[in-house]
């Protein structure tokens, strides 16, 4: 500064208006210096590193170019660099000296917090690619490292403001305690949650969930440090509180996506009627049953032995072993299903009767698909059903429904014809 100072000296300036001119010209060299080094990083060192980056072929460079992470780096310059030219350039005028410094830290907090933010999330992105953290609930973890270096910021912030040290306000945290456990209680909860989801593996990205009391029922599409974002099967999105999935329990359908089938649990109601022995005219055509042949002729045999043995030659058929429609279509059903190429006879397959109530016996088909996706599943699932429906008369089966319109306009119909033909007998016999 001194040479500046005398070089406007040397013109006969006065010693006030020299000093401001040299303070003047020493801020605008100061200014262009700062460009300039400004400009050579962004343009040299950052060109650079970024064709370093593309020719390498590990990715978290590559992250770290599209986060701007060096970017970020290259606004720590400025702030820095006024910092230490403060004291030089404005030698003349020491009161401006601390004013500048603390803006320039204020800038420099500013700009750390948003490159430790950038980094953050390319470290975020990095681990979404690894296999390995695809469990861990890495975007609550990175919230809250982003949670604590804003508060760490606004510490150093507020100092500056007030012109005291960080340390007395960090030493007198303390007493702020209660108030920071209010105003981040869900952050913590979800914190805490998302520790537990993660090391006991209960729901990652990608998870089908049910829960029914916020209305979810679908993918979970994001986990954070205090929400869980549930994509909904007709597309709306439920937002479920962390900490609840673990204080209120959830359905997790991973196990049946990563298991060898899809459960299919349904039942028919059969009229109790219609159950009756097989005649020969049915059991005849059962007989061509390709399902049924081995079945029949193994019953067929077991039978005969039983009542040649034990029936005494009684021909009622209350002391005799008998096939029954109901007890042959269970087997054929068992046979169809074991058959079908669909269906994972690996797992349970179960055709049981229920408990029979005044809308007839229900039939229940206890097994498990091998496709798994949805539309798929449901497609399967129907294609038994219909099958089981289409297939019952030919076992001498009704299934039981409650009457309908056409049903009662039917029984009305009948019911007319018989009163009509009644009152004719009646005429023709008087």
């Amino acid at each position: 500064m001194q040479p500046i100072f005398d070089f406007f000296s040397s013109y006969g300036m006065a010693s006030d208006m020299a000093t401001l001119l040299s303070t003047l010209t020493a801020s605008l060299l100061a200014v262009i210096f700062i460009a300039a080094v400004e400009l050579v990083f962004k343009r040299v060192l950052l060109e650079t590193i970024n064709r370093l980056a593309a020719r390498t072929v590990t990715t978290f460079d590559d992250i770290l170019v599209r986060r701007k992470v060096f970017s970020g780096l290259a606004r720590l310059l400025p702030p820095i660099l006024v910092h230490l030219l403060s004291d030089p350039v404005l030698h003349y005028y020491p009161e401006l000296v601390s004013i500048v410094k603390d803006v320039a830290v204020l800038y420099l907090t500013f700009a750390v917090v948003l490159v430790v933010f950038a980094s953050l999330d390319a470290l975020q992105d990095f681990l979404a690619t690894r296999p390995s953290a695809v469990r861990l609930p890495v975007k609550s973890f990175m919230q809250v490292l982003k949670a604590l270096a804003v508060s760490v910021a606004l510490v150093v912030m507020v100092s500056k403001l007030m012109g005291k040290s960080p340390v007395v306000f960090l030493s007198g945290l303390g007493a702020f305690t209660a108030v920071l456990l209010l105003v981040f209680k869900d952050s913590i909860l979800g914190l805490v949650a998302g520790v537990q989801l993660s090391a006991n593996n209960l729901v990652r990205v990608g998870d089908w969930i049910e829960m029914p009391q916020y209305g979810a029922d679908g993918d979970i599409i994001d986990i954070s440090l205090v929400t869980v974002s549930v994509q909904n099967w007709d597309k709306t999105i439920s937002t479920i509180p962390a900490y609840s999935l673990i204080s209120q329990g959830f359905k997790n359908w991973r196990g049946m996506s990563e298991g060898g089938g899809r459960r299919i649990k349904r039942s028919v109601n059969i009229d109790m009627n219609s159950v009756r022995f097989l005649d020969e005219e049915l059991l005849g055509r059962l007989r061509e049953v390709r399902l049924l042949k081995g079945y029949l002729e193994e019953k067929e045999r077991e039978l005969s032995e039983w009542n040649a043995k034990f029936s005494d030659g009684n021909v009622s058929p209350v002391n005799a072993r008998r096939l029954t429609n109901f007890g042959t279509f269970r087997a054929y059903l068992a046979a169809y299903l074991k058959n079908h190429p669909k269906v994972n006879t690996s797992m349970t397959l179960i055709i049981r009767h229920l408990q029979p109530t005044a809308e007839g016996i229900p039939l229940e088909i206890y097994v498990f698909s091998r496709e798994k996706e949805w539309a798929v599943y449901e497609g399967v699932q129907a294609d038994v059903m219909d099958h089981v429906l289409a297939v019952l008369p030919s076992f001498g089966l009704r299934v039981f429904q409650n009457p309908g319109g056409f049903d009662l306009e039917r029984a009305g119909l009948s019911l007319g014809e018989a009163l009509s033909s009644r009152q004719e007998s009646g005429r023709a016999s008087a």
